[in-house]
Parts: structure tokens; C-alpha cells; sequence
């Protein structure tokens, strides 16, 4: 086990990162305004540059804070801390712990599809392919990371992912041979702290979205379609994997099996409403998605809306 090593340091380095706040400084100092944002964390780097732009051309100060999708709707739903806009890594947390409370409507705007994220450090580099790699990863000398459950949409596709897996290969057991290798000290909050761990060779081999692994440079193992929740047409197959993860207080949700997808909102009671919603049309809008998909971001040719309430100024976006 290679954890201990160096686990405080990158905790501490890799914590700092990823529960950024720093601002985007504005083109200038004459009257802008302040937009705060909470980020999905595979978003982070992604968005990084669309928000500079954002920022450059509107006067505006944009605030980040990075971090997992669950945890970002408990400070809103248990804290009380409502951001300017959300932009989560799963579209259900919106309609299971968020409405009609905290938002009225979301907007569906990228997709995703989860992978096995490595670099040339991780052991049985040149044995692991799309046939094998549950075995490479069930070694005893492998080390295997993953985002919390019950913090991160990444977490608990994980799970998913693996329940398809036993199905599709038919192997039995495959999901515990694979996790035993991931106990909880593997686990991460979200998945720029695991980014970190497999930059420094601390992990062999991390499940995480596509985006990620381009966004960090990580070589990509790809799985079939019939199980990385990546594809629309196997919306009814991945529908059939269910886990339960940590609600509030006692309580807990169930998330089905889904093709992944990303969504966006305004929540009520944004303090900067108004500059909120400039960004949310800015990011559904030709120049924002261009930005994403130069960024590895599977950008949705039109977002889609749901809900009631929806701003004009955002829904012309799509337009």
C-alpha cells in the first residue's frame, strides 16, 4: 500500500484545489458586478476558460467554489448558502434534493461517459485492455481509486457502472473483486482530489468521467457502451443498475441507471440574479459551448429545459 507516504501533503494540496474560490478578476474596475458559482468538480478545469471570457467581456467578477455535486446541494439544501448559479454533474440532483424548493427549472447542457483513468506509472500498463481490465484491477499489488458515493455523481456511477458490468461480462462478483482494491482510504471527495492521487502514482488506476481524463492528461481506458452510461440509446439497459446513497440527516436517494448528463440552474433567491442569468445564456449559448468542447466538454448542440419559471434572457440562448 503506497497511500501513507505522502497522503497528508496531498489532502492538504489537492483539497486546497479543489474547494477553489478564487475570483476571475474583471477586464476592469468600474462598476462590476460579483457572480458566485458552484462548480461541479470534473467542471473545474473545463470551464476555466469559459469563465474567464465571461468575466473579460462583462465586467464581472466570477466566483468559483469547486467541488462534489451532493455536497453543493447540502449547503444549499442543509446550510442555507445559495450560490448565483449551480452547475452539477448530474441532472437527477436537481429534480431529487433541489425542486421545487430551491430552483424552478434546470437546463440540460452536456454529456459524459465514465472511463478508467491511468497513466504509464500505474502497474500492468501494458496488460490492461477493454477485455481484461477487471482483472488488472482486481490484483493484489493494484491499487484502485474513486469518488465518494455520497458526495459525487462519480461515486455512485461508479457503482452503477460495475452492477452493469457483472451483467454484461457475466461474472458474477466482479463488482467486490474490483472494490476490494478501493476501500473507503481510496475514496475522494470529488474528482480533481482523486486527479491528484494518480498524477503522483499514489493510485494505479481511478474510475472517473471522460472529460477528466482529458482535462489532466490521463490516458483513458474506454468500456463498452453498454455499460460507461455515455450512450442514450442504452437509457433503458443502464435503468436497470440502482444504488441508494446518503441523504440528509437519516435519510437517503435512490439514483437509477443513466445515460450522464450535466445540468445547470439559477437557484431561487440568487443574490446577483441578473448577472447570473447573463452567465447561465452566456454558457448555453454558440460561444459558450465552443469553449467547453474545446475543453473535452461534451457540449449539447441546443440545452434542454425543464421546469417552470424560466428566464427569458436564458432561454434565448438556444436560439
Amino acid at each position: 500500500m503506497r497511500l501513507p507516504c505522502t497522503y497528508g501533503l496531498l489532502l492538504a494540496l489537492a483539497g486546497a484545489a479543489c474547494r477553489d474560490s478564487r475570483s476571475v478578476p474583471r477586464a476592469s474596475s468600474s462598476g462590476g458586478d460579483t457572480v458566485l458559482v458552484y462548480l461541479a468538480a470534473s467542471l473545474t478545469k473545463p470551464l476555466q476558460a469559459a469563465l474567464d471570457s465571461f468575466a473579460a467581456r462583462n465586467d464581472i467578477v466570477v466566483q468559483r467554489e469547486s467541488g462534489a455535486s451532493l455536497e453543493h446541494a447540502r449547503k444549499i439544501t442543509e446550510l442555507g448558502r445559495i450560490p448565483d448559479v449551480i452547475a452539477l454533474a448530474d441532472v437527477e440532483v436537481f429534480p431529487q434534493l433541489l425542486m421545487p424548493a430551491h430552483v424552478s427549472w434546470y437546463a440540460e447542457f452536456a454529456r459524459n461517459r465514465m472511463i478508467i483513468g491511468y497513466t504509464d506509472k500505474s502497474r500492468h500498463v501494458t496488460e490492461i485492455d477493454s477485455t481484461n481490465w477487471s482483472n488488472i484491477l482486481a490484483k493484489p499489488d493494484v491499487q484502485v481509486g474513486r469518488p465518494d458515493p455520497d458526495l459525487a455523481p462519480a461515486g455512485y456511477r461508479t457503482l452503477l457502472m460495475l452492477q452493469l458490468a457483472e451483467r454484461y461480462y457475466r461474472s458474477p462478483g466482479l463488482a467486490a473483486r474490483v472494490l476490494a482494491n478501493a476501500p473507503k482510504r481510496n475514496m475522494r471527495p470529488n474528482a480533481a482530489e482523486l486527479a491528484a492521487l494518480l498524477q503522483t502514482g499514489e493510485l494505479d488506476y481511478i474510475f472517473d468521467y471522460e472529460s477528466v481524463a482529458a482535462a489532466y492528461g490521463f490516458k483513458a481506458l474506454h468500456l463498452p457502451a453498454q455499460i460507461d452510461l455515455g450512450d442514450p440509446d442504452q437509457a433503458a439497459a443502464y435503468a436497470s443498475a440502482r444504488v441508494r446513497v446518503k441523504g440528509k440527516g437519516s435519510d437517503s436517494a435512490t439514483f437509477a441507471g443513466a445515460p450522464i448528463v450535466y445540468a445547470l440552474s439559477v437557484p431561487r433567491g440568487a443574490p446577483h440574479a441578473a448577472a447570473a442569468q447573463r452567465l447561465a445564456r452566456f454558457l448555453l449559448s454558440a460561444d459558450g459551448r465552443q469553449a467547453m468542447r474545446a475543453a473535452h466538454v461534451d457540449a449539447l448542440d441546443e440545452a434542454v429545459f425543464v421546469g417552470t419559471d424560466v428566464p427569458d434572457v436564458i432561454r434565448v440562448a438556444n436560439r
